[in-house]
């Protein structure tokens, strides 16, 4: 077997993978918890995270520049910090990451047909590792067209958002001013938490690192590309949603942007805007599952997970067993586990995971393309900060994960592996 992927992607692929990830079913739901949050400064959150994707970004950009390799930050986390470090990131980026796999697959199931949401989801698992395991660019290509169609979903809300019928009632509630609720600081910061996850899809750029054509350029130039179009997305919606809805209905919405074209008197729409984030999801999950696998192949080279997950096929180029191996953990979590507690740490998880990378890149030097220190600095303080925001139970559970992760290497170590 290969012990090296093959590179195939260039600046437009890892821009579509980018996008893919990040403009994912949670655009569909995350502006109602966070608007719940920070209410009428929704859009001060959204630039506050934004602000953090970009310094997450910046990091990781030069980091994979430098280390063009599988794996992200678990990588990254072993050179400049060290071996543990990069375990830590790793650990939490695939048990998270699989857990969001299993959930993306079940939101697809449940917008196509809520009864048969497990088996659909099941059958989007294995259909998606299906095309991945004939090469990168085979899932590049499907990634290209999700991309266009929920682009095309969104446009069509924003347009309707923003111009349609604004007094129209609808639905469960009607469509009128409510008081306004207090809103401090921390809410406004808890909002940005919330709403960083929909940004975190360019890690998906990073992992694939090994398979980028000149990575050095390519990188850098993909990630910027794709968080700039992601932000810009994002506050066009933002602003639509609020104009349409306000920020308590918002806040109340069970399906925020199918409520925004029905506010405006588009209700033909409504079918259409399930449609997008049915789609949507399985972008998400097809990136997720390549990011993902592509970590585990990282781990299971240094060992920190099973040597046998290191194999590359050498006709594909693909890290099979990685795949099928995350394809199965998937598939087995959607089978046995009630995942609406078992994805709460996810959103933890993320955030240590970025303040790993910007600690990683607070220790390059200028002729290794440092980026600008405050910059860096930045992104690991607020990594931190937004991280201590999340609801309690989110915090908790992700401190577990990562305390299980911990045991399980110092077990390992003291045993000599």
């Amino acid at each position: 077997m290969a012990e090296e992927l093959s590179r195939r992607l260039g600046t437009t692929d890892a821009v579509v993978v980018g996008l893919s990830a990040m403009i994912g079913a949670g655009v569909f739901a995350a502006f109602a918890p966070a608007a719940a949050a920070a209410g009428a400064w929704l859009p001060v959150a959204l630039v506050l995270a934004g602000v953090v994707a970009y310094c997450n970004a910046t990091s990781s950009a030069r980091l994979a520049a430098l280390y063009p390799e599988s794996g992200g930050t678990y990588v990254y986390g072993r050179r400049r910090l060290g071996p543990l470090w990069g375990y830590l990131a790793g650990w939490g980026f695939t048990v998270g990451k699989t857990a969001s796999c299993a959930a993306m697959a079940l939101t697809f199931g449940a917008y196509v047909a809520p009864g048969l949401a497990r088996p659909l989801a099941v059958g989007a698992v294995a259909a998606l590792t299906a095309v991945s395991l004939y090469g990168v660019q085979r899932s590049a290509g499907v990634a290209r067209v999700i991309v266009v169609f929920v682009l095309a979903v969104l446009a069509a809300v924003v347009v309707t958002g923003l111009v349609g019928d604004d007094t129209v009632t609808f639905g469960w509630f009607a469509h009128e001013p409510l008081p306004p609720a207090p809103v401090d600081v921390w809410d406004v910061l808890q909002g940005a938490g919330l709403l960083f996850f929909a940004f975190a899809g360019y890690a998906r750029i990073a992992t694939l690192g090994e398979e980028v054509r000149d990575p050095a350029r390519t990188i850098p130039r993909a990630v910027g590309i794709a968080l700039g179009i992601t932000f810009v997305v994002y506050a066009l919606v933002a602003g639509a949603a609020l104009r349409a809805l306000g920020p308590e209905l918002l806040a109340r919405s069970p399906a925020p942007l199918a409520d925004v074209v029905r506010a405006a008197g588009a209700q033909w729409l409504v079918p259409v805007v399930g449609a997008g984030a049915a789609v949507a999801a399985l972008g998400a999950l097809m990136a997720l599952l390549l990011g993902v696998s592509r970590t585990v192949l990282a781990m299971a080279r240094e060992r920190d997970l099973p040597g046998a997950l290191a194999a590359v096929d050498p006709a594909r180029q693909v890290p099979r067993r990685a795949e099928l191996a995350v394809a199965a953990a998937v598939i087995v979590l959607l089978l046995a586990a009630d995942l609406r507690g078992a994805i709460g740490f996810s959103s933890f998880g993320v955030l240590v995971y970025y303040a790993i990378a910007n600690a990683c890149a607070l220790t390059l030097g200028r002729e290794e393309g440092a980026p600008p220190r405050p910059v860096a600095g930045l992104g690991l303080g607020l990594c931190v900060l937004l991280a201590a925001t999340l609801p309690p139970v989110s915090v908790l559970a992700g401190l577990a994960v990562f305390a299980a992760g911990l045991a399980v290497w110092l077990v390992r170590h003291r045993a000599g592996r």
